[in-house]
């Protein structure tokens, strides 16, 4: 028998000894992630402390004569179990180990008594099929090596908590087949902290990690004490999708050895508790993780002195839940209040407002559970209620996590919720979209109508725009960022040809206001994307320009003339005013969101000209800066992938100039135009072998133009092909989103 294992010593297969939590940070302690130092008592040393003391027999006794289903007879068996572990003797040899490990631990850092915290780690625990997380006790900041060894009979203690024992039972665990060992490692003092799990815990979107932090200690968020910061990130590239910044008044800190809730500082009030390039670090060590275990995790972090600590992770559980129904319609229904989603579905029923666990005797079945937070002592209670709403906690609090467990609709965050509902009031509530209406909502279509806006597609929705003074309200629709922004509405605001400019030496004037103008879209957008499209003018359009008669040529066909990509080559000083323009929005405004596009290339050795040129320029490709390439002239689609291995990010296909070009006719020419369809054949053709192959080579695809929105059964086609994103106008924002949604389900069907 061993009482003690280092963190060195442990591999995820040790779970029998070491328990689920123990288990998973010797393994991660092993292959590089950043783990604080530490070791697990093992359950070996547990359960030789039941024997020795025995135990077993009186604990069985209590249980067999206790109904779960009542609460107050659970709390009941829960305490006088707990009691009698806490007054039984730890056997010697298992005490002196613990505290000569403790001891030992802190010499590598020169500490005598270092700071520890003492964590429960269950056998059956962090199971793919079942999570016992939060049923056992965590204590922090724990100091002395007599503290340790008394907080680690605590830990064994809390193997009989009421969720513990409700759990086991309902998953049918024997409670004795169920051990628990006690890591014990380096307390971290975060600065911040938080929970992230490596799918969308809500909407199962497995392209996508969700983050929720708070200042302080961790068991805030987890405790639902507070309600945290949201993040949000795609996987492909780790962008940040979405930000939503919670105000914290209150955080847990260490404070001359005790745990003290302490006023957050002012300055931090509304302040992000984690800036870019945290969230990407700490997105990417999801990931690693992740694909290390080969299933999703739900992971513990903290961030001490700017560094990032990984103190946890277990399978996620609840990925397969069906929640709820679909309600008809909530139109003309009073919204009462607006929360955060957290366990998606429609529930319908009458409030009932708990102020502790000491009250779950009160709610019935089929009710409304609305209290502060819950605690792992309500969930008797949570399991017979139809939905749950909390006035503080995000997606990665009890309430949420347990929710989806049970798959009951629940909201979280719902700020004055005990002071605007009453007790027999009958509302219902939208765990999709944590909307809390007056009244009953019928369940059937009410996802599809009311929630059209808030449908979750996998293939981004991206706009096409072109002027800074839209920017702002546009923002505010539910988009992934901007797949074309256009140049030329800007450069026709400055309202001069670029090359007279240059002549009258106002360059700078002239980045100035480009800049502006980009900075505009990027300041609204941020932090989703921008991809800036630059500058498309033809001739005739450069001649509308202030003098622009002196500096272009009357081209007999313009859509096939001195544009795009050989412009830039042979005028590179217009070029470069461009680029600067670029260099200042991401530089010196601070916005990484910009990205930049070149239309009609014609060959991949005028991309590697461009490439050069950018180059120089002092722009190149790097992981926050994408370069993309517009598709539209058909060697883009026959020389894709001499195009790709040129070297770019991504493609946006330019679905009119192609259609045009592919079919041979101008969609201007009223004679002809009737033949203009982006369905034909060699037009699908050209689309599938683009978006093909970027999927081949790993970038990214777009298409951008009216067909998506204007064409359903188009859009299906480029689901299935696997286009990654959709930009389209601002009036087809909607519509579109939910033709990409249909797309998506019947792909999947298939």
């Amino acid at each position: 028998m061993k009482n003690i294992m280092w963190f060195k010593e442990i591999r995820k297969d040790d779970v029998g000894k070491v328990g689920g939590k123990g288990a998973n940070l010797g393994e991660m302690y092993s292959f590089g992630i950043p783990v604080p130092n530490g070791f697990v008592v093992t359950v070996d040393a547990y359960f030789h402390f039941i024997k020795k003391n025995q135990l077993e027999k009186r604990i069985r006794d209590i249980l067999s004569s206790t109904n779960i289903e009542n609460s107050d007879e659970l709390q009941s068996a829960s305490k006088r179990i707990k009691r009698i572990i806490i007054d039984s003797p730890i056997p010697d040899k298992i005490a002196v180990d613990v505290m000569r490990s403790y001891l030992k631990l802190g010499s590598f850092w020169g500490l005598k008594q270092p700071y520890v915290a003492v964590r429960s780690s269950a056998t059956a625990e962090d199971l793919p099929d079942a999570s016992f997380a939060g049923q056992q006790e965590t204590f922090l900041n724990v100091r002395g090596e007599s503290n340790v060894v008394e907080k680690t009979r605590a830990c064994w203690a809390s193997l009989f908590t009421p969720r513990a024992i409700f759990y086991r039972e309902k998953k049918g665990f024997d409670h004795f087949k169920a051990g628990v060992a006690v890591p014990i490692q380096k307390m971290i003092q975060s600065d911040v902290s938080g929970v992230m799990f490596t799918v969308n815990p809500v909407t199962n979107d497995k392209k996508t990690i969700v983050i929720e932090a708070v200042w302080g200690l961790g068991e805030t968020i987890v405790q639902g004490q507070v309600t945290p910061d949201h993040y949000e990130i795609e996987k492909d590239q780790y962008i940040i999708s979405k930000i939503e910044i919670e105000e914290q008044k209150i955080q847990l800190i260490r404070h001359k050895g005790k745990n003290i809730f302490q006023r957050v500082p002012k300055n931090r009030l509304t302040k992000a508790k984690l800036n870019p390039l945290q969230i990407s670090e700490l997105a990417k060590l999801g990931q690693k993780l992740h694909e290390h275990y080969f299933f999703p995790q739900d992971i513990e972090w903290a961030l001490e002195n700017n560094k990032l600590f990984i103190v946890q992770t277990r399978p996620i559980t609840t990925l397969k839940s069906k929640v709820g129904g679909k309600s008809e319609s909530s139109e003309g229904k009073n919204i009462l209040l607006q929360g955060d989603s957290a366990s998606p579905g429609i529930a319908t029923g009458k409030v009932r407002i708990i102020r502790s666990a000491k009250e779950i005797s009160k709610v019935k079945k089929g009710e409304i559970l609305v209290t502060e937070m819950t605690t792992p002592d309500f969930v008797p209670a949570m399991r017979i209620v139809s939905g749950i709403v909390t006035e503080k906690g995000g997606q990665t609090s009890h309430a949420a996590i347990v929710s989806r467990e049970l798959a009951i609709p629940c909201v979280v965050g719902a700020k004055e919720v005990l002071k605007k509902l009453k007790d027999g009031q009958l509302i219902s509530i939208n765990g999709e979209t944590g909307e809390i209406f007056e009244g009953k909502i019928a369940v059937k279509t009410e996802l599809k109508k009311k929630q059209a806006r808030k449908i979750k597609t996998a293939t981004k929705l991206y706009l096409n725009l072109a002027e800074p003074q839209l920017a702002k309200e546009l923002s505010k629709k539910r988009v992934d960022g901007i797949g074309l922004l256009r140049a030329e509405f800007m450069i026709a605001g400055i309202g001069k040809h670029p090359q007279k400019i240059i002549k009258e030496n106002k360059q700078n004037e002239y980045i100035d206001k480009l800049a502006k103008g980009i900075g505009e879209f990027c300041k609204n957008f941020s932090p989703r994307p921008v991809v800036y499209r630059a500058t498309d003018f033809k001739t005739n359009e450069y001649r509308n320009l202030e003098g622009g008669e002196k500096y272009e040529k009357d081209e007999e066909n313009p859509l096939i003339g001195f544009r795009g990509a050989m412009r830039y080559i042979n005028t590179p000083d217009i070029f470069a005013l461009e680029i600067e323009a670029i260099k200042r929005v991401r530089n010196k405004m601070g916005y990484k969101n910009l990205w930049l596009m070149i239309p009609f290339v014609r060959t991949p050795k005028e991309l590697i000209e461009i490439k050069r040129i950018l180059a120089s320029l002092g722009l190149s490709r790097t992981p926050s800066f994408k370069l993309w390439m517009m598709v539209e002239v058909p060697t883009n689609v026959i020389r894709i992938k001499d195009f790709i291995e040129a070297g770019i990010d991504g493609v946006s296909i330019g679905s009119n100039d192609l259609t045009m070009l592919v079919l041979g006719l101008d969609r201007d020419n009223s004679q002809i135009a009737h033949d203009f369809d982006e369905r034909d054949k060699a037009v699908l053709w050209s689309l599938r072998r683009v978006i093909k192959t970027c999927n081949k080579y790993e970038i990214t695809s777009s298409i951008c133009g009216q067909a998506p929105s204007n064409y359903p059964d188009l859009v299906e086609n480029l689901v299935r092909w696997g286009v990654t994103s959709v930009s389209v106008n601002p009036d087809a924002i909607d519509k579109t989103r939910e033709i990409i949604a249909e797309a998506e389900e019947k792909v999947l069907d298939k």
